[in-house]
């Protein structure tokens, strides 16, 4: 710990968090303290003397998730918040940080979270908006999906996207100022049950083999997929509805991030005005360069939050185009050329204009059902859909225009 704090030598703007909690550690035991006074303000002494010995900024919380595995759903949504009300106290005093990494759907999200109520507390927000889709559903789908898909027809499954979930955090009283949007570098692998049936919603019949390097079935490192891609020829794609690269070959699926899905992450973060980015996580990026530039997807990341204009990407390679027996709807692109989400900046209504902002939320344009609109305070935030697609108010998405009202 005292080497990885040594960082702050190299850049002394650098700021360390240590993290308790995680996947494994379940949620019983943090139901436990939140449930208590004294253990709350014992671990917020605790956890507040640690990271000074440590050298440490401050403690991201990795409850997961509150209310649900082996939690108490009947007080942990609740707790939680007095629990980071305590920290909040503790580390206020001390000049320390407070961050929280969070489930990101909504389905998940309105289980654990009083989100106005944790907010208050916190300086930043994670959002770990990966793992939405993996092998433990019987079709492919994308790990961290930018938009809604075809195949996305229950409410429940037009969640299950980047998009969704930041627009729901937002609704829910999140500050925009306060949320990093998780990014994956690492890809969720499927076995395909059809090799002739290799798209996005394509039957799957468990997780993907292991990879050399991360050892897990069902998960693959973005180091590990660019090398197969490089290596052994794998069929590239790009799904256009979900703005996402995924690949295949043989049996073998899996959905990732590249360089052009992190630009158009990086292009979210900053039509939102959200606070940044927090990525899962930097060693399984290309950190040696065998397919190229070394940490290509944090180099492109960072690259992409530098700059205030909205940038885009180019696809200099043609991809394969993905064959679906039953899955027709699912396209991908064969051709050259540049992407971009929106093409229009934010405006405020000091300007002159006919769109005036007197209430927080989104609206279409009365005018065009491409454009839509995003009211922060008195800040219009104006956005356009991919080309040939409607803003659809039923999801707060753009959509295929048969299936919107306009």
């Amino acid at each position: 710990m005292r080497k990885f704090n040594d960082l702050k030598l190299v850049n002394p703007r650098l700021k360390t968090l240590v993290a308790v909690g995680g996947w494994n550690e379940g949620s019983q035991k943090f139901s436990t303290v939140a449930q208590s006074p004294a253990l709350r303000l014992r671990f917020a002494k605790d956890a507040a003397e640690f990271c000074e010995r440590m050298g440490f900024d401050g403690l991201d919380v990795d409850w997961e998730y509150p209310g649900q595995r082996d939690g108490d759903p009947s007080v942990d949504r609740e707790n939680f918040v007095e629990l980071l009300s305590d920290l909040k106290q503790e580390f206020s005093n001390r000049g320390l940080l407070l961050t929280a990494a969070v489930a990101a759907a909504e389905n998940s999200a309105a289980i654990s979270y009083n989100i106005s109520g944790i907010s208050t507390h916190l300086d930043f927000i994670n959002l770990m908006a990966y793992d939405l889709h993996g092998p433990w559903e019987s079709v492919t789908g994308h790990n961290s999906p930018l938009f809604a898909g075809l195949n996305d027809k229950t409410e429940v499954q037009r969640q299950l996207n980047v998009h969704a979930s930041v627009s729901y955090w937002l609704r829910q009283g999140a500050p925009a100022e306060k949320l990093n949007l998780g990014v994956a570098f690492y890809g969720r692998s499927f076995t395909l049950r059809n090799v002739g049936d290799n798209g996005i919603g394509a039957p799957a019949g468990g997780p993907g083999h292991a990879g050399p390097y991360t050892y897990e079935s069902g998960f693959l490192g973005y180091n590990e997929i660019c090398e197969k891609l490089q290596f052994e020829k794998w069929n590239h794609c790009w799904d256009n509805e979900q703005q996402v690269p995924y690949a295949y070959s043989a049996n073998q699926w899996v959905g990732y991030d590249d360089p052009e899905s992190v630009t158009l992450k990086a292009n979210f973060i900053k039509r939102y005005g959200l606070a940044g980015s927090m990525v899962w996580s930097i060693e399984t990026d290309d950190f040696h360069g065998k397919c190229g530039e070394k940490f290509a997807l944090l180099s492109t990341l960072n690259k992409g939050l530098e700059h205030d204009e909205v940038t885009t990407t180019t696809t200099n390679e043609p991809t394969t185009i993905s064959t679906s027996t039953h899955h027709p709807e699912s396209t991908s692109t064969t051709e050259e050329g540049t992407t971009s989400i929106w093409t229009s900046t934010s405006t405020t209504t000091e300007e002159p204009g006919p769109i005036k902002c007197f209430e927080t939320g989104y609206f279409r344009d009365p005018e065009d059902c491409s454009k839509f609109y995003f009211c922060e305070g008195a800040t219009l935030h104006s956005f356009q859909c991919p080309a040939g697609l409607y803003f659809d108010l039923s999801i707060l998405s753009c959509n295929y225009p048969e299936r919107v009202e306009c």
